[in-house]
Formats: C-alpha cells, sequence, structure tokens
C-alpha cells in the first residue's frame, strides 16, 4: 500500500501539469458524465459500494468481485447533435484481482469541408475514442487501489492524435456498506502524437476526493465530491468577476470570493431508495450553475435529476442535466450481469 502511494506520488511530480479547467487542455470528452446514474447526481460521482460498473469509469478502485461478469452500455445525447457513449465488461479472478475493458467514444457529427474561398469540397467527421483497460485489488476488506489505462485516438478532419492516459483510485467501504470515500487522480499522462507538428498540449488532468453515506434506517444516500483539486482558483479573470460576471455593482469581499471559490469545487448529490429495484436521483452542480446562467433567467441550470430501475436481470438508467437555457442532455444506461442472464435463460 505505502509504495504504492509513493508511486502516485512520483508521477504526479514527474509530469508538468498545467492545471486548469475549460478548454485548456485536450481530450475533453475524457471529462463528461458516462452514465444516467452520474449525470442525475450532478455529473461528478466516484464513491459508493454496490456492483456499478459504470462508476469505474472514473475510479478504477470500485471495480470489485461484485461485478463479476457485469455488462454495461451507455448512450447520451448532448447538444447539437453531438452523441457520446461508453461500454464495459468485467470479470474477477480469485488470485489476480479484477479486471475490465471497455470503449468510450463521442461523434461530433458530420461537417462540409471548404477551401479558403468558400467553395465547398466535401464532407468530413470528427470524432475521438478511448480504450479502458481496468485493474483493481483489493487491500483488506474495506480499502481497495485500482489502476485504468487508456489509449486515446482523436481525429478532427485530416488532424489526427493519440494519446495515453491513466486513472488511479484508492476507495475506503465501510464494513456496513453505509459509508464510502475515495480518492482519484484522473488523466494523467501525455499526448504521443500530435493535431500539427510537436505542439504537445496539456490533458485534463484533475484530482478529486468524495464521501457518499447512506442513512442507517431512512432510504437515503448523500454524495459529495469535490473536484479540480489540482487548482485552488476556480474563479474567472479578476476584471469579470466585478464588472458584470457576478451581476453585482460592489466588489465581493474576501469571504464572499473565498466562498464562492470554495463551491466552485463541490457538487451534490441525493438519491432516493424506496424500494430495492427503484431510485430517484437529483444532483447540483455549482460550478456549472455559475459559469453557464444567464443571470436575467437562471432557471434550473446546474441541477440535474434522474432515476433507476430494475426490471428482472435488467437494470435502467436516466440522468437529465441542464446546462444552460439552451437545453439540457440526456444519459441512458443500461446494465446486466451475463452469468446471471446465462444461467437464467439455459437452466
Amino acid at each position: 500500500m505505502r509504495e504504492l502511494l509513493k508511486i502516485l506520488l512520483i508521477l504526479i511530480v514527474g509530469v508538468e501539469l498545467n492545471a486548469q479547467t475549460g478548454g485548456s487542455s485536450t481530450y475533453q470528452f475524457l471529462t463528461l458524465p458516462v452514465s444516467g446514474r452520474i449525470s442525475s447526481l450532478g455529473g461528478k460521482m466516484i464513491t459508493t459500494p454496490g456492483n456499478d460498473l459504470n462508476l469505474v469509469f472514473s475510479n478504477p478502485s470500485l471495480l470489485n468481485k461484485e461485478m463479476n461478469n457485469e455488462l454495461v452500455l451507455n448512450y447520451s445525447g448532448y447538444f447539437a447533435d453531438i452523441r457520446y457513449g461508453y461500454a464495459a465488461y468485467s470479470h474477477s479472478f480469485k488470485k489476480l484481482g479484477n479486471f475490465a475493458v471497455g470503449v468510450h467514444f463521442i461523434n461530433y457529427g458530420e461537417f462540409i469541408a471548404a477551401d479558403r474561398t468558400g467553395i465547398i469540397t466535401g464532407k468530413f467527421q470528427a470524432a475521438e475514442h478511448a480504450f479502458h483497460l481496468t485493474w483493481s485489488i483489493p487491500i483488506d476488506s474495506t480499502i481497495s487501489v485500482g489502476v485504468n489505462l487508456k489509449p486515446v485516438l482523436s481525429t478532427f478532419e485530416r488532424y489526427r492524435s493519440t494519446g495515453i492516459v491513466a486513472d488511479f483510485g484508492i476507495s475506503y467501504i465501510s464494513r456496513n456498506r453505509l459509508f464510502a470515500a475515495s480518492l482519484t487522480i484522473n488523466n494523467l499522462g501525455r499526448q504521443i502524437s500530435t493535431y500539427y507538428g510537436g505542439n504537445h498540449e496539456p490533458l485534463p488532468f484533475e484530482v478529486q476526493l468524495a464521501v457518499s453515506n447512506k442513512l442507517e434506517h431512512a432510504p437515503f444516500r448523500f454524495f459529495l465530491t469535490a473536484h479540480s483539486l489540482q487548482q485552488y482558483d476556480l474563479l474567472p479573470p479578476k476584471e469579470n468577476i466585478n464588472n458584470g460576471y457576478n451581476d453585482s455593482e460592489r466588489e465581493s469581499s474576501e469571504i464572499e470570493i473565498f466562498g464562492d471559490n470554495l463551491m466552485r469545487h463541490m457538487v451534490m448529490g441525493l438519491e432516493f431508495i424506496p424500494f430495492e429495484n427503484f431510485a430517484l436521483r437529483f444532483g447540483y452542480n455549482y460550478q456549472r450553475r455559475q459559469e453557464l446562467k444567464i443571470h436575467t433567467r437562471i432557471s434550473t441550470v446546474g441541477f440535474s435529476w434522474g432515476f433507476g430501475l430494475k426490471i428482472s436481470q435488467f437494470r435502467l438508467n436516466y440522468g437529465r442535466a441542464t446546462y444552460h437555457l439552451a437545453g439540457a442532455s440526456n444519459h441512458f444506461s443500461f446494465s446486466t450481469n451475463m452469468g446471471n442472464l446465462y444461467q437464467k435463460v439455459f437452466n
């Protein structure tokens, strides 16, 4: 355990990290929520007990033997006809640990190609893919660690880039399975080949810390995720804050600025589970709300909701997240255990 932590620290220090959010890095599709459950809980959720293989996308240490032979399929309708999805399958071995393989893609659609004079020359497409190879192993009955290796292929017309990215995670789950905590280091790596020349771009590196807790005698589980911990300041430039960005005619106090910055790191979620086979979910992403709201009509920007339903051997999850008045994203997830399904069909 101690040796693993040393390796993680060496990797962090040894890589030049340009820790910024937003559009300052390439392969941004790696940061999008892939499942209906994650999307409905605010878009950032990396810790909880159970057999939800989709959580392994961001936290490989959550991969466990309960997910043996689990299959997940996800599809998301984003904005401007952008579509993306994620599929994964897992298998456990007694001595080697838990393994999962997956593929993650985003398709930006078809575009009209034209030369510099405006003459149409044809059409082209843009898409990105990442392949996942995940491994985890328990340290004891409450702590587990994991790593996710992701080769990336990105194509925009004739411009292509390849990269190698890795996620690291460590999780604690209490013996009564009510409390869980996780720390992840996401998207650590570099471009192997660049889109143009030797211009290597930074990756969307991120450190996250999260806790979840289920009430012992009530059907509620609460989630709190602190994201972008590699960068303290998530506020816009000072000239924007004090010139209309926060719709205020006075300068913000130091306490207000500190509180605003602190909240931009936080994503909150609530899961209501009235029945074993049904769950309602709600989430709030403060940073999303502050950066994408329109002050004259704030609406529900930053809020999300969804539900989960289990029917026989199949689990369905839906999530809807409001990013802007222009619209919201819709996320659909399907999962089943192939081993249990095979036994039920053929026995």
